[in-house]
């Protein structure tokens, strides 16, 4: 599947605001992945199928978690809004075409975030938080750490998503806790090796 081929699919199955929030992540991620030497395409293809089925049932995501037992890797024990992330990159690689691990990890991981995120990773998950349609409070410093520094964002991102889901008594992926753990910890060791 190519990033046109993408962008009709998910035109078809989505809702016009999720579509829009779609296009504006793939705008982001685009925008970051030239910015910050990743590829463009994966960056574009990654974006627009990473809700491509967010507005499926939770009983149709939870049947794919079944029935991909080895790819979905126990996730119906993760907390129900972070399956459509892993449902898609189940689908990209069963039904979509999609091989590349590099897009199937950062559609997968757009939500939670995970221990040594790629930079396509990171991308994915800032574009996510970013996309133009946002308005939360947060956004705009998001969107400035974005333009400087992008382990700077992506740590700030994370913290700031477990902050909320704190606030709301939601609960919390262990990925997301491991994902900032590891992002602070990267950013420790780069201050270290300039001082």
């Amino acid at each position: 599947m190519n990033a046109k081929e993408a962008q009709k699919m998910v035109k078809a199955c989505l809702s016009q605001k999720r579509y829009t929030h779609t296009i504006n992540v793939r705008d982001a991620a685009v925008h970051l992945a030239e910015k910050y030497g990743a590829d463009p395409d994966k960056a574009e293809l990654a974006a627009l199928l990473h809700d491509a089925v967010k507005e499926r049932s939770r009983e149709e995501l939870l049947q794919i978690l079944q029935n991909n037992a080895i790819m979905a890797q126990n996730a119906e024990k993760s907390p129900p809004p972070v399956w459509h992330g892993i449902c898609a990159a189940i689908l990209a690689q069963t039904e979509w075409g999609v091989t590349d691990p590099e897009i199937v990890s950062a559609i997968r991981c757009h939500t939670t975030g995970k221990a040594g995120m790629s930079k396509l990773d990171k991308i994915i998950y800032l574009s996510d938080m970013i996309s133009a349609e946002r308005d939360y409070p947060e956004v705009y410093e998001l969107r400035r750490l974005a333009e400087e520094d992008l382990d700077k964002a992506v740590c700030t991102a994370v913290e700031k998503n477990i902050g909320w889901m704190k606030e709301c008594g939601k609960s919390i992926d262990p990925l997301s806790l491991e994902a900032l753990e590891d992002l602070k910890r990267g950013m420790q060791t780069r201050e270290d090796t300039h001082e």
